[in-house]
């Protein structure tokens, strides 16, 4: 969904709802919705967090509203979009990345945050524990220290020939260091040679991809991250571009033609956010609502892709996928 179609959505919405509930918004509790991607990119997720605060007795127009804001993959505005959310005296922030909750709560030290990420929160300094977080933020995290070795280790099954093994992550998640630590040395233990490439923007994806290609990389395993999530159909073609079988983190990849995925659904994770966002709503304090953790974790693997790319799925982890792609 483009950008524009995204906004004019939500502003079909908006005209559609009846006068009286027009004439009542100002009255409504208003939630600040602030993501470091831009808006094409995250219609899906949106549409989850909604299903989320419907769960818990919101829906958006009628007895709630949503401020949007999208910082279009510049974290040098995510302050402001902070502040003129705070400002606008939302009842609670909800947002992503580490860089985003660091914004908000640079921004207020009372207004609700939740966040929804995939790295450790208490690692990254978000909360002081996970059962009991403290201050004014709390929310969903949908990974875990070790998901990473595990997603080379899967990779490695459906690729085994790979003698080098390419991991390509975003320097702007440095929450990420410790998880590369643990591939390193799972790639070890099993005798692959682990090659790290970075990309922070689009215009560094080729040059990326070129080097992993010219290093010998026989696999790759792409990290996870918000950009790339938001530029998947990119890296999903340079990846057939370049020959590379790579898995991915989330099932958004190979809906779009990527080879393989492992991790906790992100999706569900936005849908969990919005019932904490409702019980917040509620009169639930953020110091009380321990963080989300996942609970279930998802193989998806993509058949057409691995029959582009000549590749046969091991019976035993073609038994273990969660969905099977045509």
């Amino acid at each position: 969904m483009k950008r524009r179609q995204f906004i004019t959505l939500l502003g079909g919405a908006a005209a559609g709802w009846p006068r009286a509930a027009r004439a009542q918004q100002s009255a409504m509790p208003v939630i600040g919705f602030l993501r470091s991607t831009t808006a094409s990119g995250s219609a899906h997720l949106v549409a989850a967090f909604r299903q989320g605060l419907t769960e818990s007795g919101f829906v958006e127009g009628q007895n709630v509203a949503i401020e949007y804001r999208f910082a279009d993959d510049r974290p040098e505005r995510l302050a402001g979009l902070a502040a003129d959310l705070v400002g606008r005296q939302v009842a609670l922030i909800v947002g992503n990345t580490v860089s985003v909750v660091q914004a908000a709560k640079a921004a207020t030290t009372t207004t609700p945050i939740v966040f929804v990420t995939g790295s450790d929160p208490v690692r990254t300094g978000l909360v002081a524990s996970l059962n009991r977080p403290g201050s004014n933020i709390t929310g969903v995290t949908f990974t875990t220290i070790d998901l990473a070795a595990k997603q080379l280790g899967l990779l490695h099954e459906l690729v085994p020939n790979a003698s080098v093994i390419a991991i390509l992550r975003d320097p702007n998640q440095p929450e990420e260091e410790a998880e590369l630590r643990s591939v390193e040395e799972a790639g070890h233990a099993i005798g692959r040679r682990i090659l790290i490439a970075k990309a922070t923007n689009e215009r560094e994806f080729g040059a990326a991809f070129s080097s992993m290609s010219h290093a010998g990389a026989g696999a790759l395993l792409v990290r996870g991250g918000p950009f790339f999530l938001s530029q998947r159909r990119q890296l999903v073609a340079l990846a057939a571009r370049y020959a590379l079988p790579a898995s991915y983190v989330t099932r958004d990849y190979p809906e779009v033609g990527g080879l393989m995925s492992y991790g906790a659904s992100q999706t569900d994770a936005y849908r969990r956010a919005g019932i904490y966002a409702g019980r917040i709503l509620k009169g639930a304090k953020p110091d009380e609502l321990p963080v989300d953790l996942p609970t279930k974790f998802e193989l998806t693997i993509n058949l057409a892709t691995a029959k582009a790319f000549g590749l046969e799925i091991p019976p035993m982890l073609l038994a273990r996928a969660d969905e099977v792609i045509e």
